[in-house]
Formats: C-alpha cells, structure tokens, sequence
C-alpha cells in the first residue's frame, strides 16, 4: 500500500511567489519568497496532496500586477478510489482571474514585450513622494471605482490571503454603493533607470484598503425631553444621486500590506502616515478607525500616531494634576478621585476630535505620553514609592500614583459588569495586574519610540525598533475590550489588542 505521506506537499513551501520585469532576452524576477499562511486556500494543515517533486509558481508582473500560475512536478498520484490528487489550478481560480491561468509563454512573452508598459502608471492621485536608502517611492490613492483600480486589486488580493492571518478579499461583484464606499492606496518603486526601453518605471510595494462609514452623531441634535420625546420623522434626500464622499464618515482603515521583500524599510510608516494625513484632511471624515489589527500593526499606529500627536502641539496641552487634596486620595471608605480633577477632560475631547482619532486609541496615546513624563526613576521603582499615595513629598512619586489611578480607573470602567463578578480583593488584584502589564508594555513603545529616532531603529518600526512583544495570556480583566460596544462594525479591533485574528499586518 502506498504511504500517503510521500504524496503530500507543504503548501507554504511549495508556492513560490514572484513579481517579475523584462530583462535581456527574458523576464526576470525583482522579488521571490514564499506565502505565511495557505489554510484559508487549501486545507487548515496546509498541505497539498498528491505530488511528488511539486512547485507552484505564482508571477507577477512587478507593475500592473498580471498574475500567471504555473503548476510542475515529478510524479502524480494515481487516483484510487475516492482518492485523488488535488487539482490546483480549480483550487486557485476562486481567487485569481482566468487569464491567470494561461500557457507561462504568453505571460512572459507579454512581460518581456508589451509596449504600453513604458506609460503606465498607478491609478488614481498621487499623494506622496519619498525617498528611502537612496531610491524613490510614491503612494497613490484611488477609488474602487475606477476599473484601474479594481483590475489591480482583482489580480493581487490573493496576497491578503497569503499573508493575513484571517485576512479577506474585497467582493468586487458588490453592489454599487459599496463599492464606492472603498478607497484603495498603493506604494510603488519608481526607477529612475528601467532595465529595458519598454519597462514601465514602477514595481509595486505595498497597498492597503479603506472603507467610509456612515457617520451619525446624535450629539449634534437637541436632545430630546419627556415633553418632547425623539422624532421618529425622516426627511428623504433629494433625488439626485449621493456619493458616500460627500457624506460625513468613519474612515476605517481594513487591509494593509507590505511585501516581504519591502518590510523593514520604513514603507509601513509612509503608508500609515500618508493615509492618517488624507482622512484627517478630508471635511467628510471625522475619525480613523482600524479593523482589527494585529499586534505589529498596533505598535505602527502607535508609533505614528504617537508621533503625529507630538509634533502637532497636541500633547503638550496635556497636563496631569499631581497637586490635588491629599483628603481625596485617603483610604476612607466613599473617598473617590474625579478623573476630571486628574485630566481636563473637556479639553481632551476637543484635542481627540480635532485629531480625529479613536477614543480607545487617543485614550491609550495620552496615557503614553503621560507616562513618558515621570522620571524613569520613579517608574522603575513600582509600588514601592507610593505608600504614601498622593501625599508624595516626590512630585514624581506623585505623578506616578496619579497616572496609575488614572488608567485603573478606565480599565474598571470598561470591565465593571466583569469585575462585579469578584470580590473585592479579587478585582484589586486584578485591576493591579492589568495595569502592571500596561507599563511593560509602554516602557516597551518608549523604547521603541527612541530607537525609531535613528534610521536604524526605523528598521524595526513594525516591532518596536527590534525588540518582540512576547504573546501574554489573556487576562480575566480584559485592558482591551471593544469600548465602542459595537456600532457599525468599523471599530471590530478598535479595543482589542491582545488576542485576534490578523487583518491589517505585513507592515513595517
């Protein structure tokens, strides 16, 4: 009896992905490497039955992105029974178009001499240009609905698949409001010398996906009262066709990619940056959002944003109250400390609005920068220093508790349904535990923040300038719950930052 195991293939090993440019005499490759993830395409073991010696080549043409398959092997399973090899180009034609599949000759005599490919280029608005180690870079921004765009992402969003744990392609067959609904950013190469006289200039980097959210805010309205309950009337808009452009939305950021052999150079950054830049000038948008990223693109946003906020004036506004009444922060049962008389509540709202950031997100950027105020000292030395709460002699001391009180505060009042469940010691040791966990991980951004200061350090901008954050067990009080409770769905991540699948990832 044959030992099926002979037959059987790692897919993540056997796929070869390539993206390709005319060279002398034939097509060459810029770029090769292997997908990450191949369950959501065969099966959950990621493997491929029924070859031996098996190689799939997946091309792309580096600047309109023209797929090709190309399936070889040594030997074939002969079927028996119910038992067959696996048919992989039926497989992949779910998520390529068919001219992916042609004869490998037309591809490469396509690539090697198509002379429109000199003018092409990438759809859209260019928004940005850059220069890094030497070579330059643009980011053009287009919507789903120009053909341009939609043929390319048609050709490459299997990557999303490759790439994102738990990532999904965008339904291109979609109904027309949806559609326009998306806006799609892309990051290309562009040379300056092309290896041919026909070569177009520009070979793909990266791109990611945005998708505009209806905006409804009830604040705006006087609110309703008992002698006035809330109108149940509607006033239907005027006939004339609407655009989701001109209407106010959340600009939620969905896929975001890098390629391998581009990661690590800083191309994430540019992305983000560029993208954070077009909603926050855009009239409609009134808040970025991310759908639920994973722990690499956390620290990217953090370190953009962080930035952002510190280069625009916006934290230095910020100020934490270290001289309240020592009566306030007393062990007596009642006493409770405002978080308003700790922060000026009032004034962070205007600043997160006009940053048009998140509330979980701008949440969190405040609290590192508050932190990243108190001498390291004070930091390092923990629980230690604050017997005497808020009656610190230390205004670092006293900084330090404040900041503490600060976010247990929050985290309680996002878990308090949770821990009501406990007693109270329970909920204290909890509550200390969270916290204890949220300044690692702060020291861990603050590290990463200075070491993003120099170019080496921007090499490791998608981890922390190098260093790993190691994957911690979930805790009963959860610092990263959705506190948005829901809504649209565009805030699916916005909260949860420790345990999730992947959708935005690949950065750097």
């Amino acid at each position: 009896m044959t030992d099926q195991g002979e037959w059987s293939s790692d897919a993540n090993q056997v796929i070869e992905i390539s993206f390709v440019q005319p060279g002398a005499g034939a097509p060459k490759p810029l770029s090769t490497f292997h997908p990450k993830y191949t369950f959501q395409i065969f099966d959950e073991e990621e493997r491929i039955f029924g070859y031996q010696g098996l190689r799939v080549h997946l091309r792309f043409a580096a600047h309109d992105l023209q797929p090709n398959v190309e399936v070889s092997y040594d030997k074939k399973f002969g079927a028996v029974g119910g038992t067959k090899a696996m048919d992989i180009e039926d497989t992949l034609r779910e998520f390529l178009p068919s001219y992916a599949f042609d004869k490998i000759a037309s591809f490469n005599t396509r690539v090697q001499d198509d002379i429109s490919a000199k003018d092409f280029k990438p759809p859209g608005e260019l928004i940005k240009s850059y220069t890094s180690r030497g070579r330059n870079f643009e980011i053009w921004c287009g919507e789903l609905t120009d053909p341009a765009v939609r043929r390319l992402i048609e050709r490459i969003q299997i990557l999303i698949l490759f790439f994102i744990d738990g990532g999904s392609m965008l339904a291109l067959d979609d109904q027309e409001w949806t559609i326009k609904r998306w806006r799609v950013f892309f990051i290309y190469e562009k040379l300056t010398n092309p290896p041919t006289p026909i070569a177009s200039p520009y070979s793909i980097v990266g791109y990611s996906t945005s998708y505009r959210f209806l905006s409804y805010s009830p604040s705006a309205l006087s609110p309703p009262s008992k002698s006035r309950p809330p109108s149940q009337t509607f006033t239907l808009p005027s006939p004339q066709s609407i655009s989701p452009a001109s209407l106010p939305s959340r600009d939620r950021i969905s896929q975001f990619l890098i390629l391998p052999p581009h990661q690590s150079h800083s191309h994430g950054t540019h992305l983000y940056t560029a993208m954070y830049n077009t909603f926050h000038d855009s009239t409609t948008c009134t808040e970025i959002t991310v759908e639920d990223p994973n722990e690499a693109f956390d620290d990217l946003r953090d370190y953009c944003d962080y930035t952002c906020l510190l280069a625009n004036g916006t934290f230095s506004q910020i100020k934490l109250n270290t001289s309240l009444s020592p009566t306030m922060t007393s062990k007596r049962i009642g006493v409770r400390v405002p978080t308003e008389s700790i922060l000026d509540l009032p004034l962070l709202e205007s600043l997160r609005q006009q940053n048009k950031i998140a509330p979980r997100q701008f949440s969190r950027l405040v609290e590192l920068y508050l932190f990243s105020t108190i001498p390291i000292h004070n930091r390092q030395a923990g629980m230690s220093r604050l017997t005497q709460r808020g009656k610190a002699s230390d205004e670092g001391d006293r900084a330090y508790y404040y900041w503490r009180l600060l976010v247990k505060q929050r985290v309680y009042k996002k878990n308090k349904d949770l821990l009501l469940q406990f007693d109270k010691a329970e909920r204290i040791d909890k509550l200390e535990e969270t916290v204890g966990s949220l300044v690692g991980d702060y020291e861990r951004l603050l590290r990463g923040l200075e070491a993003r200061k120099t170019p080496k350090g921007e090499e490791g901008a998608a981890n922390g300038g190098g260093e790993r954050r190691e994957r911690r067990k979930r805790k009963v009080v959860d610092e990263n719950e959705d506190e948005d409770g829901g809504g649209d769905g565009d805030e699916d991540g916005e909260g949860q930052r420790e345990v999730k699948r992947s959708k935005s990832s690949g950065v750097s």
